[in-house]
């Protein structure tokens, strides 16, 4: 795969996990829409990954390292939200820790982040196209 077509697969995929986000969000499943919401943005930072550093990506979910692996400037808000953002993706982690996440994951945290994420999805978006 040329490198062109590697920065489109991992915005396609972002683009494809944002709408099923969304829709976890719309029917109450918090815990996979906030899950969902970080894929989306891990994608996009490795199409950042990818264009800049012309190779695949690193195999980590760490949303900070992989802007800083890529040469991406963050600001301290950015970083904040990156590092936030990188503990919804909990995988199949100990059963205490996903079920803490679970009771965190309340309507109003929720959207909260999910407005963050989608704050940053555009910022990687317009990033991408520079």
């Amino acid at each position: 795969m040329d490198i062109e077509n590697l920065i489109e697969h991992w915005i396609d995929s972002s683009d494809k996990d944002y709408q099923t986000m969304e829709d976890m969000y719309k029917t109450k499943h918090y815990n996979w829409a906030l899950f969902l919401g970080h894929l989306v943005l891990e994608k996009l930072s490795k199409a950042i990954y990818v264009k800049n550093k012309k190779k695949f990506p690193p195999l980590i979910h760490d949303l900070r390292r992989i802007h800083e692996k890529a040469d991406v400037s963050l600001t301290e808000e950015q970083i904040l939200i990156f590092d936030t953002v990188s503990r919804f993706n909990i995988n199949a982690r100990y059963d205490d820790y996903k079920q803490a996440f679970y009771k965190l994951c309340t309507k109003e945290f929720t959207t909260k982040w999910i407005n963050e994420i989608k704050k940053m999805r555009e910022w990687i978006k317009n990033t991408l196209l520079k």
